[in-house]
């Protein structure tokens, strides 16, 4: 069971301790209970991330390869509130999917027997959601590897927060629903949608949160048939010559805080108008500055606007070791009192303040 841990409501200001953020489902339940629904709604967190478009697909990919459904009348689809990353397209494939723009419209001819939530569990995540979610919570499932959430969203909760990416779960689903013994006899198509979460949540394996159960999904899912260079080169190599001019902003705006081992860059709106740069671009950033030798801990503040004004996203990252006798820096903790959280080594918060005085307060949370 997780130590309950103070969470700030990060509209209202409030906090308030979580005790019932634990599973309640395995992976074999939630098989079952797919299983037992008809049609599927497969959503994730806005902005979706490798790890949030792979498990959606995979699942969606499982469920309609069991059902031998296809296109227009498949049995599970896929929604995602945009933006989207410059290679979604290409993961998606032929998966049914919807993307939902800012300020659109949910659908509303679908209504879905159950509802399946992978990579979040927090309501912030999923505010494009909201309205379709809360009269249908009844119908919904989870499956996250963050160490906090919601727990309202669904009372069937698989919570995997050793994982180092959601799809290890998913895997094991994926698994049960096909009836395959292990994920090396997965189809190719849903061990390369897996193998995208796993890779792009680890930084291609080279993070911290990197271990044995990883790197044996990893060659499972490789046994399968996934082509691991064309992905990386999918991934990694098709950057636009204005993801660098919206780095150099980053680098340029790059301030030390000697006192706390820290690095802080920011980047406001018209540094993406100028630079031409689209939002996905900016990811990647927040892990450059790692390479100097005595910062303990990054963090990059974006300036955002939606519907209720300008707000400030903020992404942390640390080092797992310990400098000069201090413990690494648990980022989720700093982000926990911002109103956000995540990771002990990746975390991240929407601060509904301005970027300067945004940056002045995470500056004040750090240790």
């Amino acid at each position: 069971m997780l130590t309950p841990t103070p969470v700030r409501n990060q509209m209202s200001g409030d906090v308030a301790v979580q005790t019932d953020w634990t599973s309640t489902i395995d992976t074999k339940g939630i098989a079952d209970w797919i299983n037992a629904q008809s049609t599927l709604l497969l959503l994730t967190h806005a902005k979706p991330d490798g790890d949030a478009l792979g498990s959606t697909i995979a699942l969606a990919r499982a469920i309609n390869l069991k059902r031998e459904t296809t296109g227009a009348v498949s049995a599970a689809e896929c929604w995602y509130a945009a933006p989207m990353p410059e290679w979604s397209k290409t993961i998606i494939g032929n998966t049914k999917a919807r993307i939902i723009e800012d300020h659109q419209p949910i659908p509303g001819a679908f209504d879905p027997e159950g509802i399946l939530i992978t990579d979040t569990g927090s309501w912030s995540q999923l505010a494009p959601f909201a309205a379709f979610l809360k009269p249908r919570l009844e119908r919904t499932t989870m499956i996250d590897h963050h160490l906090q959430g919601d727990a309202e969203i669904a009372t069937r909760r698989l919570l995997d927060t050793n994982a180092a990416a959601v799809v290890q779960p998913v895997a094991e689903v994926c698994c049960h629903l096909l009836g395959v013994e292990n994920p090396s006899q997965l189809p190719t198509d849903i061990a390369t949608a897996l193998y995208v979460g796993l890779a792009t949540d680890t930084g291609w394996f080279k993070h911290s949160n990197v271990d044995g159960r990883v790197m044996r999904l990893a060659g499972q899912l490789l046994d399968a048939g996934v082509n691991h260079t064309k992905l990386f080169a999918m991934l990694y190599q098709r950057d636009r010559a204005t993801r660098f001019k919206l780095m150099a902003r980053a680098l340029e705006s790059m301030q030390l805080i000697h006192d706390k081992h820290a690095a802080i860059m920011t980047l406001k709106l018209e540094d993406f108008k100028e630079t031409g740069a689209a939002p996905g671009e900016s990811g990647g950033f927040v892990d450059i500055p790692q390479s100097v030798a005595s910062i303990r801990v990054v963090a990059i503040l974006t300036e955002q606007k939606d519907s209720d004004g300008v707000f400030t996203k903020v992404s942390l990252r640390s080092k797992p070791d310990e400098w000069d006798g201090k413990p690494p820096v648990d980022v989720n903790q700093v982000c926990n009192t911002l109103g956000g959280g995540g990771h002990a080594r990746a975390a991240g918060a929407k601060i509904r303040l301005p970027l300067e005085e945004a940056t002045l307060k995470l500056i004040e949370a750090l240790p």
